[in-house]
């Protein structure tokens, strides 16, 4: 480099400074990066998200969160299919009967036509879902294996939608061989076409077994084709492959499943006339999205077995965004899974929110911090304050005590939780008929205004008790029987002595309505005999008239006297006896539901 230098001085001094800027300018650019030291992400293993420094119940917690969730989860789809059973049962058999027709004259006559069922679902579009997972998979387990559903985004064109049904069915043939699955696998987009779907179908037909063959020769198996969000396909997509599919319908028994969300006018907006008549429509109403709603409240959240439950604000939230957004019983379950996952995570006492026996046993071992934290609760405070002295002083210093304090409170928590739930439906089950629904329409309300306030002290209550006092009987008798029916699943003591006085008071209604009759019967008995009475035609039609004006006056005077003020009393000692049965059973806020 000083060699470099030198000879750069001699031929002149502007190269030696352009030489030294170009050297300076090279050592400027070189710099050094350290390399980082790469820190490998610390695995979180089961449990470890609700885990606190302060806190060694996580573990615990998240087990119980996440049965909680596993129950909520499996209860939802048990209800979801128990609702739409006989919507999905009556899909079954209407896809049944056109096989069946197949070799009748009418079939002949309308060959062209092909068999559609519009499946009315409501605009709860997130719950669609589940239910065309179970129609497919009632249909695929009971009436045929071909069975194909399609989305609107995935089919833009007809060319698109046909070979999207032909890639769903290629692989749903009955006993095929595992070269000619390899085969069907490898079929080019040019071979989409329906009279390819024909061939293979018929391929499938003559691979089943003997006894399947029999079945049809008489009941060629339906090719089902489900159009999930019907209003969202192209109109012109929809109706080149309807078209298409009509010419077919001799060879391949195309069966399509219209899911609509609005009204069944929607195919004759998305369908001109020339098109729809190709299609013999029969339409299904599933179930309101708001009988769903009322379904889950009654047998998952409005249930002694289900040990988390909801305050009023909660609960008006959740069905807010119901009402007012989606109508999706799927996006209510998802908050209240959020509102579960919330509540145990910022919540440590929420180790208590379990069944009656592992909440005994993790209040037995609670730890000295878990007691401080019971000692500071608001509702705790109340009660200590309502102690005498001495045990105020226990309760505040001796831990062991507590939880022995805690574990009898946590006994009359789950029986107040069986007492409540029967009489609260028993109380919905009168009132929900009467005029302007005094005290809410769903059973939902009525618990919210327990939650809130003590219902009985309340005006909502006095007026619907007044109109219990006056309603019919019929209506009447026919309430307490259905109180009578719940009451009866219902294990505890108390409402075995309840359901006893109940059917105490349904004999004195039905007794009631034997003595009117009796008199009835009587009063008949007695003007027969007055007609027998010989004496003058002048004499006898005046007496007559003044016997039957006076017993018909006397008659219903004293039935009406009579029924009015038996019925009037014994809907009053009923009324009277109902405000008690609330107050006892305390249809209010359990002071040691905020614990858990």
């Amino acid at each position: 480099l000083n060699n470099t230098l030198n000879k750069k001085r001699k031929h002149g001094t502007g190269i030696f400074i352009k030489t030294m800027e170009l050297i300076y300018g090279v050592f400027q650019g070189c710099f050094v990066f350290k390399s980082a030291s790469k820190k490998r992400k610390r695995h979180i293993g089961v449990g470890g998200y609700l885990v606190d420094d302060s806190d060694e119940n996580g573990c615990d917690r998240f087990t119980i969160c996440q049965k909680l969730w596993e129950t909520v989860q499996m209860n939802t789809e048990v209800i979801q299919d128990q609702l739409n059973k006989k919507v999905l049962d009556s899909l079954a058999e209407f896809i049944k009967k056109p096989g069946l027709a197949c070799s009748s004259d009418v079939w002949r006559q309308r060959g062209s036509e092909i068999p559609t069922a519009a499946l009315m679902l409501g605009v709860n579009v997130p719950d669609h879902a589940m239910t065309f997972r179970s129609l497919c998979n009632l249909l695929q387990d009971s009436v045929t294996p071909f069975v194909v559903s399609v989305h609107a985004k995935e089919c833009a064109a007809v060319k698109l939608l046909i070979q999207k049904v032909l890639e769903q069915l290629m692989g749903r043939g009955v006993s095929v061989d595992e070269e000619q699955e390899d085969d069907t696998a490898l079929l080019q987009k040019t071979q989409c076409t329906i009279s390819a779907l024909c061939q293979w179908y018929k391929t499938k037909c003559t691979q089943v077994s003997p006894k399947r063959k029999e079945n049809l020769a008489k009941n060629d198996l339906p090719v089902v084709v489900i159009f999930k969000d019907f209003e969202a396909f192209n109109s012109q997509v929809l109706q080149d492959f309807i078209l298409i599919c009509s010419r077919y319908t001799q060879e391949l028994p195309f069966v399509f499943i219209f899911g609509i969300a609005t009204s069944p006018s929607a195919i004759q907006h998305r369908l001109p006339h020339s098109v729809s008549s190709l299609l013999c429509i029969e339409v299904f109403h599933s179930l309101s999205c708001t009988q769903h709603l009322a379904s889950v409240f009654d047998k998952l959240i409005l249930n002694s077995q289900f040990p988390f439950k909801l305050s009023s604000r909660v609960i008006q939230v959740l069905v807010g965004i119901f009402l007012y957004h989606d109508f999706s019983v799927q996006n209510f379950v998802k908050g209240l899974q959020f509102s579960m996952l919330e509540h145990f995570n910022s919540q440590p006492l929420s180790v208590l929110c379990c069944q009656k026996h592992e909440a005994l046993l993790s209040a037995k071992i609670l730890s000295k911090q878990n007691v401080e934290r019971i000692r500071h609760l608001p509702s705790f405070m109340r009660y200590v304050e309502t102690q005498e002295p001495q045990e105020q002083v226990r309760l505040l210093t001796n831990d062991e005590h507590v939880k022995e304090v805690c574990q009898k409170l946590l006994k009359n928590l789950h029986t107040y939780h069986k007492n409540y739930y029967p009489i609260l439906q028993c109380l919905h089950s009168l009132t929900s008929s009467l005029p302007k629904f005094p005290l809410g329409k769903h059973i939902r309300e009525l618990h919210v205004s327990c939650i809130e306030k003590n219902l009985w002290e309340t005006e909502e209550y006095d007026s619907a008790l007044q109109l219990l006092r006056i309603l019919a009987k019929d209506e009447l008798v026919a309430a307490l029987r259905s109180c009578a029916e719940i009451l009866k699943s219902a294990n505890t003591k108390r409402m075995q002595n309840v359901l006893q006085q109940l059917e105490d008071f349904l004999g004195r209604l039905e007794a009631l309505q034997g003595v009117s009759s009796e008199d009835s019967s009587g009063n008949g008995v007695v003007s027969a005999k007055m007609e027998y009475q010989r004496t003058d035609l002048f004499q006898l039609q005046k007496l007559i008239n003044d016997n039957c004006q006076f017993m018909c006056i006397r008659q219903k005077c004293s039935e009406k006297s009579i029924k009015d003020v038996n019925k009037q009393t014994i809907n009053t000692m009923i009324s009277n006896y109902a405000i008690k049965l609330i107050a006892k059973c305390g249809i209010s806020v359990c002071c040691w539901v905020s614990i858990i």
